[in-house]
């Protein structure tokens, strides 16, 4: 993919990119995990990576979420390159500015479902009451009534990762990482996660990038690009 061939999502925009990736190189260890990674991400749109098992999707998403350092190449945001902020910079986007989603949430157990969602407005300094009132909204929003003082062990598989989304896009994020966020659901989860999903993100504005190997979960996206030994594919599908 070259600098300029970037897709425009489906509802046309002709904004300029919110995130921008440009000749990403990321080796672990002795493998090459990116090696010239573009890609440009839209605010508003839903962006769906694919690629067979190995081929990079994960480690672009930790450099575009600022989790991970490349070793070459650069990502700018808002006019910022993530590469070269400190780490505390970077900690501090992924509580107000960016949300992440991991394949099996990551929930703190200890904590119930409300109080997970929760979690990023405590630590951005939200007061408690306030807090867990909002992430109340969320937890309902995403179809998870009555489930507030559940913790991960007991709710469903459906139901936790719905309140992991719910965690990641309370703070009002410009963009959402999901990183196979439906790898350990069935497919009747999978379509109410992703429904869910693509309704808030849309509503909301977010931008959201989906890592995934399931053309169903690809299916919700505005565009979707191929990932082939760590470099973006020339051939890019647009939905």
């Amino acid at each position: 993919m070259t600098h300029g061939d970037t897709a425009t999502a489906t509802h046309g925009t002709a904004a300029p990119p919110l995130l921008t990736a440009r000749d990403l190189v990321k080796a672990h260890g002795r493998t090459e995990a990116l090696r010239g990674a573009c890609l440009d991400l839209r605010a508003g749109e839903i962006l769906a990576v694919t690629g067979a098992s190995g081929s990079g999707k994960s480690t672009l998403l930790h450099c575009l979420a600022g989790i991970v350092r490349p070793d070459a190449g650069s990502v700018t945001y808002g006019g910022l390159r993530l590469e070269e902020l400190p780490e505390k910079r970077l900690s501090e986007l992924r509580r107000t500015d960016f949300g992440v989603v991991f394949q099996f949430g990551q929930l703190i157990p200890e904590l119930t479902a409300v109080d997970n969602v929760a979690l990023p407005l405590l630590l951005a300094g939200t007061p408690r009451a306030e807090a867990r009132a909002r992430a109340g909204e969320w937890l309902e929003r995403f179809g998870v009534r009555g489930q507030e003082e559940l913790r991960p062990s007991e709710m469903s598989g459906g139901q936790a990762q719905r309140a992991a989304l719910a965690r990641a896009l309370v703070t009002g994020p410009k963009a959402v990482f999901a990183d196979e966020p439906t790898g350990a659901l069935d497919s009747l989860a999978t379509e109410q996660v992703m429904t869910a999903l693509a309704h808030t993100a849309r509503d909301s504005g977010t931008a959201v990038l989906l890592v995934t190997h399931d053309a169903q979960v690809a299916a919700y996206a505005d565009r979707e690009v191929r990932l082939r030994d760590g470099a973006v594919s020339p051939l890019e599908v647009t939905a």
